[in-house]
């Protein structure tokens, strides 16, 4: 069983849709998936798929990443009246979501590479369980990157870790020296630790809830040690400060744009 096998179950229980099998037989339908808003449009592959398991068959009249207008027809179902409205409302929630998020990430993207065309914005963990990778995908097709998956991809050293071991330089000394072959990223709340960690054998420094100025200027230090070094701005960063770091930093990763982000309104119409 699949996430979508899963997730059907979850809206169908089992004794299936009681209200469309008490009205229908096997009589045929049509419907067109129409778009509320102009979005960035992400999750057809899944409504696809949700209709295939249903029974129907959907048609895309566009693709995952495209831009759609207001009113657009973005997909057409057919099938019997019961397997389109089976899958209607998960293929809804899908692409609804799947939207908000591209839409707000190309919006980010958009506006931050005007200011630096090699900005890197990207999503974090901050994910609705069990809907990661939809999620995460959804930012990739609005233009962001996924950033670490889970917490087996990427070292990410953060407060906690450290609050535990009682020692900046230790944590990041022990990390250092009991990994190979992966990504080490250290979190940082200060100037400090900041120029403590450059000097480190560390790939990425993340520079946590830094207002502007402060940031601006600790990058301007680090980049005079090690210019090759990543660095990465995170910590309350939204549209309204966002270009504020975009002319400085590598990468912005955003929990809000999986975490909070507003759906895409999407109706499926009977014809």
């Amino acid at each position: 069983m699949d996430d979508i096998d899963r997730f059907l179950k979850e809206d169908l229980g089992e004794s299936g849709d009681i209200t469309s099998d008490a009205l229908f037989d096997n009589e045929k339908a049509k419907a067109n998936i129409i778009s509320k808003e102009k979005c960035v449009i992400a999750g057809l592959e899944e409504l696809k798929t949700i209709f295939n398991k249903t029974g129907a068959i959907a048609k895309l009249n566009v693709k995952d990443g495209n831009i759609v207008n207001k009113q657009q027809n973005v997909a057409e179902i057919k099938g019997s009246i019961k397997s389109i409205l089976k899958g209607e409302r998960l293929a809804l929630n899908f692409i609804s979501r799947m939207s908000g998020i591209a839409t707000e990430t190309k919006y980010l993207v958009d506006l931050c590479k005007k200011i630096n065309p090699n900005i890197q914005i990207a999503a974090t963990r901050k994910t609705t369980p069990g809907f990661r990778k939809y999620e995460k995908k959804a930012v990739v097709l609005g233009g962001g990157e996924s950033h670490r998956y889970g917490l087996y991809d990427v070292v990410l050293v953060k407060d906690n870790h450290i609050k535990y071991m009682g020692s900046f330089e230790k944590t990041i000394d022990k990390v250092v020296n009991k990994t190979s072959n992966k990504i080490i990223e250290v979190e940082v709340e200060n100037k400090n630790d900041a120029l403590i960690a450059v000097r480190k054998k560390i790939d990425v420094i993340m520079l946590d809830n830094f207002n502007p100025k402060d940031a601006e200027k600790t990058v301007k230090e680090i980049r005079e040690i090690n210019e090759k070094i990543l660095i990465e701005i995170s910590g309350g960063i939204n549209r309204d400060n966002i270009t504020k770091y975009a002319k400085f930093a590598d990468r912005i990763s955003l929990g809000y744009i999986t975490q909070s982000i507003r759906a895409i309104n999407f109706s499926l119409d009977i014809i």
